[in-house]
């Protein structure tokens, strides 16, 4: 089995095995921690699959190895430096109200200029028993999460077939509600004409960030060269069709995108369309020169939407005290050695 394969391709293995479907979802639940891996459930799977069953359970659990820093600043959050086989390491957060973020990407190609993440670029794309592993090794630490939010570390677009079976086992085989998992992206054509046909339906968030066009290609180097008007299109289209509210994120850096005029025609986009406005400030670094607005000019900014009747909120940055924004923790993991660390210590 290999370490970093697809879901799709260890439910394969396991029908080599002998597994019939009833003994592949027994086997996901055992992984889940919702069944047992003990030896008397070994004698009702096929022998074959039986005698591989430590391996497999080995394999499984080495996925997603973690360290965990817990932020003691919020009860409720907390960042995951997760470590995988070959020794890269992405992150994970949790966030209050039982949720959680995962990363879909080692890295990300798309150059956001104010994320640590895309300072970076892509390294290389997760399987998606990586991505659903985020998902399982968090279980141990909070085993009550209810919402999975694929906001993590790289674009999900662009790893697109393993982000669809992760997403599928989150929701098919993990068992949460369809609407509380969140895809973000900053648009792209394969993902909006590839989520119609996915047995599990994700809400979908939208990293918009500014309804500039000129302004969006300097702040996302690398998105797709789409106007935020068909994106914010698209994106809408789908959440009237689901039935879920589009989340639009914009990243408030003071003095760029922290407008009322730009809000205004914000406003004029989404008002009366099935859609909430996520503004989160800026994680500020050592490393950018973005700054944060003022608190009362953002709250300003969300009573422009709510007067036009959108629903608009301030999503605080969970784990500010452990570098909770997407890539800091692991920069600066990464600071501290010449190369990736294989068997970092804690881990859990």
């Amino acid at each position: 089995m290999s370490r970093s394969a697809h879901l799709s391709e260890l439910q394969r293995e396991f029908v080599a095995l002998g597994a019939k479907p009833s003994h592949i979802r027994r086997l996901w639940r055992a992984w889940l921690g919702r069944a047992p891996w003990t030896a008397e459930e070994h004698a009702s799977y096929p022998a074959g699959l039986a005698r591989e069953l430590p391996q497999i359970r080995g394999r499984l659990e080495s996925l997603a190895r973690f360290d965990l820093q817990e932020s003691a600043l919020s009860q409720e959050s907390g960042k995951l430096l997760v470590m995988l086989p070959d020794g890269a390491c992405v992150e994970a957060v949790l966030l209050p109200r039982r949720a959680l973020c995962i990363s879909t990407q080692v890295g990300c190609a798309v150059g956001c200029v104010f994320c640590m993440t895309g300072r970076g670029g892509l390294q290389r794309q997760l399987s998606s028993a990586e991505i659903a592993a985020q998902y399982v090794a968090a279980l141990h630490v909070r085993p009550d999460i209810k919402k999975v939010v694929l906001m993590g570390m790289g674009e999900p677009s662009h790893n697109l077939s393993a982000v669809q079976e992760a997403v599928e086992f989150i929701g098919d085989v993990a068992g949460l509600a369809h609407k509380q998992i969140v895809v973000s992206t900053v648009g792209d054509e394969r993902l909006f004409d590839a989520l119609p046909a996915w047995s599990v339906k994700p809400a979908l968030a939208l990293s918009l960030h500014t309804t500039d066009f000129e302004k969006r290609r300097r702040l996302l180097k690398n998105a797709p060269a789409l106007s935020p008007e068909y994106l914010l299109e698209r994106t809408l289209h789908y959440a009237e069709a689901v039935k879920y509210p589009a989340q639009i994120e914009w990243t408030l850096l003071a003095g760029i995108n922290d407008s009322f005029e730009e809000v205004e025609r914000l406003a004029d986009l989404v008002a009366g369309r099935y859609a909430m406005v996520n503004f989160i400030a800026v994680n500020t670094t050592k490393a950018a020169d973005f700054k944060r607005p003022e608190r009362s000019h953002i709250e300003d900014l969300i009573t422009v939407l709510r007067q036009r009747g959108i629903v608009a909120t301030l999503r605080e940055s969970a784990a500010q005290d452990i570098n909770g924004g997407c890539g800091q923790l692991r920069a600066r993991r990464l600071a501290q050695h010449e190369a990736p660390v294989k068997a970092p210590s804690p881990l859990r």
